[in-house]
């Protein structure tokens, strides 16, 4: 079974950039996509952007679109969320997230990690 580690959570103000790490472990074929999914206080999980892990084809929530960017290194296994001009609507749990097809974008995820907290403050 593959784990999923986050990283790179933090506390930040409007404006400024982070970067969220997810190294993955025992991949398989149900690591074909890969994403980062987030949930704020009182809200519903929701997808914020995916990979694919050998071809590299990106999705993106439309709320986060030129100023997020998804990335992955093969030889560490490990997956990047660049995020940039930071609003103080993107605070959530950020959750790593792994599945066989691009229907992990529904929530059909295989696995997640357990985590990491983004607060942007105004």
């Amino acid at each position: 079974q593959v784990q999923l580690v986050e990283s790179g959570g933090g506390t930040v103000q409007a404006g400024d950039s982070l970067r969220l790490s997810c190294a993955a472990s025992g991949r398989s074929f149900n690591t074909a996509i890969m994403g980062w999914f987030r949930q704020a206080p009182g809200k519903e999980r929701e997808f914020v952007v995916g990979i694919s892990w050998i071809a590299g084809s990106t999705r993106y929530a439309d709320s986060v679109k030129g100023r997020f960017t998804i990335s992955r290194d093969n030889a560490k296994n490990t997956m990047y969320l660049q995020m940039n001009s930071l609003k103080p609507e993107d605070t959530a749990v950020y959750y790593c997230a792994a599945g066989s097809q691009w229907t992990i974008v529904r929530g059909e995820v295989a696995s997640w990690g357990q985590g990491t907290q983004v607060t942007v403050s105004s």
